[in-house]
């Protein structure tokens, strides 16, 4: 995996919802023909988004690259959704916002984290359970079949920043 330089992870603002839009539209929707109906990142309004959940952006210059939705649900903090554009994957941009995910929930005091992902996303499932997330069951939800994952934050890191 390359190690994309000149990326910049910050918090979102109202003004990147349409871009934080665009790139999860390209990201998902290869999935659409695969599911029979967009998947429900594409349906997101990311300016309600953005003003009601901790949503961050990869950047590289100004352009969005990536996006990760947070979501505090009573014990455990929802990752609620992860994008990359396809002309930006393979560069260890999804790592760092994954990565982003952990210290996020370890500063707000969680020791949880949780997300789903569709059954037909096999390539997803595959990697959440490569890199150490526990499928903890399946069932529909909201319209879709989902596969639930779960995992422990890792230990803050006093040095580490977003």
């Amino acid at each position: 995996m390359m190690v994309s330089t000149g990326v910049r992870l910050r918090q979102a603002g109202v003004s990147d919802a349409a871009a934080i839009a665009a790139c999860v539209d390209a990201a998902y929707r290869h999935y659409i023909p695969r599911l029979g109906k967009p998947p429900g990142p594409m349906l997101l309004d990311y300016a309600t988004a953005v003003r009601e959940r901790d949503v961050w952006v990869a950047e590289v210059g100004r352009v969005i690259v990536g996006a990760l939705v947070l979501v505090p649900a009573g014990d455990y903090l929802l990752l609620d959704n992860i994008a990359v554009h396809p002309a930006s994957q393979g560069q260890g941009i999804g790592r760092m916002l994954l990565e982003l995910a952990d210290r996020e929930a370890a500063r707000q005091g969680f020791t949880e984290l949780r997300l789903y992902t569709h059954q037909l996303m096999t390539e997803n499932i595959a990697l959440y359970t490569r890199i150490g997330w526990e499928e903890t069951g399946r069932s529909e939800q909201d319209g879709y079949e989902r596969v639930f994952f779960c995992k422990p934050v890792p230990a803050a890191d006093p040095d580490a920043s977003p």
